[in-house]
Order: structure tokens, then sequence, then C-alpha cells
């Protein structure tokens, strides 16, 4: 595996590979990489030739009093893992690189309101600007034809979505099933600010959306009352509820007639915990 963090090589690479018609997976990453991440990669090597990962910590992407500083940053042990795991390039530039004129004097990419001003935008303004901003960079930095993200962040997916398709950019996205823990928890990077005793109370939020999920498919009409039992049982157990809500799957607005999925963001401790399921069809059971 190479190590590269100057774009010019990079591209130089890449162009090796299409050269002789390789294509290129993408996985856009923080670091700090755990099993979640490398079912990502797993899904980039099975749709291409080669496999890019990029580590890089977006400072765009954080809000004042966020994590930006705290993010845990463990590239050598990344690295064993993404050898390990078969990737041809790890691609982990440095602000300066990404940001060259700072990121007051970025050119940014905004996606519709509609999509990145909920759930999690709604708490977190830029938020999203930050994270199609980077990904459109790194998309015309690493030239993939495809890339991976994990639908634990089903937000972000879709605005990554949107972003490339309203941008023409020639790149098939990709979502990965969530990735969980013996007792349901979604892997993340964060899980890590967990104390033993809250690591023990979070899969609360899994049985919670798996509840909402369950009353939902028996019967749309219970959709208040089920959400109100949910965040109430939240709370209870310690949890600061930033929201717990059901969208339409695609479009993020309200629920209709459509795929819905259920949508949950709770802070236990130090951590902010984000995880959502999709409602099944009538008679059959949540995922």
């Amino acid at each position: 595996m190479r190590t590269l963090d100057n774009i010019v090589e990079l591209r130089q690479l890449v162009a090796g590979w299409r050269h002789r018609s390789e294509t290129v997976g993408f996985v856009p990453t923080m670091g700090n990489l755990h099993a979640g991440h490398l079912a990502l990669v797993d899904d980039a090597r099975n749709n291409a030739d080669r496999v890019v990962v990029s580590i890089f910590v977006n400072p765009m992407q954080f809000g004042p009093g966020e994590d930006l500083e705290a993010y845990p940053r463990t590239l050598k042990a990344d690295q064993e893992k993404l050898v390990e795991a078969g990737v041809d390039l790890l691609f982990a530039p440095d602000v300066a690189s990404i940001y060259p004129r700072g990121e007051e004097n970025t050119s940014t990419v905004a996606v519709p309101s509609a999509l990145t001003d909920v759930l999690c935008g709604r708490d977190r303004p830029g938020h999203f600007r930050g994270v199609a901003t980077v990904v459109a960079k790194l998309f015309n930095m690493v030239q993939p034809d495809v890339a991976v993200f994990g639908e634990k962040d089903w937000q972000q997916l879709q605005v990554i979505r949107r972003m490339t398709e309203d941008l023409n950019l020639p790149v098939k996205v990709l979502g990965s099933p969530t990735m969980r823990e013996t007792d349901g928890l979604a892997t993340s990077s964060r899980n890590q600010y967990l104390s033993e005793e809250e690591r023990q109370r979070a899969p609360l939020l899994y049985q919670v959306l798996q509840q909402v999920s369950t009353a939902l498919s028996r019967d749309r009409g219970s959709l208040e009352a089920a959400l109100a039992a949910g965040r109430q049982r939240l709370e209870e157990a310690g949890f600061e509820v930033d929201y717990l809500e059901a969208r339409d799957r695609d479009t993020l607005g309200p629920p209709g007639e459509g795929p819905i999925n259920v949508f949950g963001a709770a802070r236990l401790g130090k951590a902010r915990l984000i995880d959502n399921l999709a409602v099944p069809a009538p008679g059959k059971a949540p995922a």
C-alpha cells in the first residue's frame, strides 16, 4: 500500500491505473478506523479494481464547541488495518493541502436546505456545507468511479448523492449497511468517548428505533405516540435527545406514503450517537 499526502503524486498514481483501464473505488474517512470502515473498504474492493482510502479530519464540518481537537487521530494503526485489508492507496493530506487559502477563503458547496437543515443539520449549522465541500474536493482529487459511504449516516449519504448528481460528477455513490456491535450499537469512532457504564446503556438508541419502526410498520397512524414513547424511554435512561423523527427515506421530508426511515440522535456523556432504521413493509420485522 502506498501512503501519499501530495495531490500531484495522487493524481499521477491514479492516472497510471486509468491508463491500464483499471477502475477506482474510494472510501473517504476521518480515520480512527474500525470494523465499519473496513466493511466500506470491502464494498469498494467488490466494485472496483483499485481502492483508495482517504484520512482527513475535516475542520470545515466541525462547529464551535465540537470535538475537532479531541477527535482521535491514529494514523499508524489505521495504516496497519488498511494494509491488511488490501487497500492500494492511503491519501492522508494535511489541512493546508485541502484548504490552501484557509477555510474562510475557500469556495464551498451548498446542497439544498431541504436535505441539510433538518435532523443533524438543524443543530449543526454549516456541517453539511463542510461535508459536501470536502467530498467534492476529494472526488476531484481522486477521480473515483465508485465511492462508498455508510448508511448509519443516512442524511450524509443523501446529501452526497444529491451533490454528486447536481454537479454532474461521474461517481457512483454506494451506501453500505450499518455495521453493528453484537448488542446492536452502531459502530462509530466516537463510541470510545463512552464510559464503561455508558457503553452498557448506549444500545438503547437502537432498541428504541426498532420499537418505533415496528410500531410504524403495523400502523403509521401511531407515529406521534411511538416517537413520544421512544423519547421518554431514552430520557429516562439518561440520554439527552437531539431528535427522534420519522422522515421520507429519499427526500428527508415529512413522512408520506413512500418509504420512511426512523432517525435518532442523542447525547450520552461525551458521545453523540446517531442511528437510523428503515421502516419495514407491513408484516415484516425491522432489520
